[in-house]
């Protein structure tokens, strides 16, 4: 498959930072779960990948969201996300990471500029994450929520259904 190219094993990211053409730079990094994507995620992900020339997208791997999501979450195995993320043509590279936080990888990966959505401000993104950003001199940007989009949000309305109508 050509999108598995796409792909950054994570032992490898320093080197493949360290790497990084010249002409690929500004390196944009956002990262997440991107459980079940979602017209939110799209927004997110093309709305960053426009503010540089390479669009990496951290994922957190099954065990870190079973402990921070908590019993069958996520919904789908990180094959499965990352697969998803990768058929993105907005996206250029995808690393999946073990920690429950995204510090070693954000470490590694040293971008340019760390995106994060609508839902977080500057105050309630991981402070040990945004301490290491700036001490780096990453330009850190929110951008806008789009709508009241959440995986959370999906997962509730579709338990709360009794029937799924016929399709």
């Amino acid at each position: 498959m050509r999108v598995l190219k796409k792909i950054i094993p994570y032992e490898k990211l320093l080197t493949w930072r360290a790497t990084l053409p010249v002409g690929s730079t500004p390196l944009v990094v956002t990262n997440g779960c991107f459980d079940i994507l979602h017209p939110g995620h799209l927004f997110l992900l093309e709305k960053a990948a426009a503010l540089g020339k390479t669009l990496l997208v951290g994922v957190t791997g099954d065990a870190a969201i079973q402990k921070l999501k908590g019993p069958g979450r996520p919904m789908l195995p990180e094959r499965d996300r990352l697969l998803m993320l990768c058929a993105l043509e907005f996206v250029s590279h995808v690393c999946l990471f073990p920690e429950l936080d995204a510090m070693a990888f954000l470490e590694k990966s040293h971008p340019d500029i760390y995106v994060k959505g609508g839902d977080y401000t500057l105050q309630t993104i991981n402070q040990s994450e945004r301490r290491l950003l700036e001490s780096l001199g990453v330009r850190i940007e929110i951008l806008p929520k789009f709508g009241n989009q959440s995986t959370s949000t999906i997962l509730r309305k579709i338990l709360s259904q009794r029937e799924f109508p016929a399709a």
